[in-house]
């Protein structure tokens, strides 16, 4: 059987596939409504907690992490493209609680692609960085291992 959750890296990019036994729409809106964001996106012990929300093109979520010992790390994605159902694309970066971008940290260019066949969705996240060092950075903080916590969290709520 495949792998549900593969990655490849490519210099300044990675790609993770991911596969669910769920609707396109389901996932869409599991990845897009972030009433549901917030039940999966943080990986446990973690909690997301979206602040505000305007998935529309030149939107903007805004969100934060909040640790198990009150730590919490504020995030935005700018949302650049959406074809419903299909694809969005944006500008991932961590901020302060008001989404001003942390110049600290380098933002990423996220594209999510979703397809549907015999009853499994598969969604393609390609991550970008700068450059291949910021990419490698990213993957020593454990980038990889979180998002895919997260997406086990996902496959779980969809089972519900």
């Amino acid at each position: 059987m495949e792998k549900k959750f593969q990655h490849q890296i490519k210099e300044n990019e990675v790609i993770i596939t991911r596969t669910f036994e769920a609707s396109q729409e389901q996932v869409w809106n599991a990845f897009t409504d972030s009433k549901i964001l917030d039940e999966w996106w943080a990986p446990k012990p973690w909690k997301c907690n979206t602040k505000e929300q305007d998935f529309s093109v030149g939107g903007r979520w805004l969100y934060n992490m909040t640790g198990p010992n009150g730590e919490i790390h504020w995030s935005y994605m700018d949302y650049k493209e959406i074809d419903p159902q299909n694809y969005y694309s944006g500008e991932d970066g961590f901020c302060d609680e008001n989404g001003n971008p942390n110049k600290d940290f380098p933002s990423s260019t996220w594209r999510n692609d979703f397809s549907f066949s015999d009853g499994v969705c598969t969604v393609t996240s390609s991550c970008k960085y700068d450059s291949a060092e910021t990419l490698k950075s990213y993957l020593d903080m454990g980038f990889l291992e979180g998002y895919e916590m997260g997406l086990n969290n996902l496959e779980a709520l969809l089972k519900k």
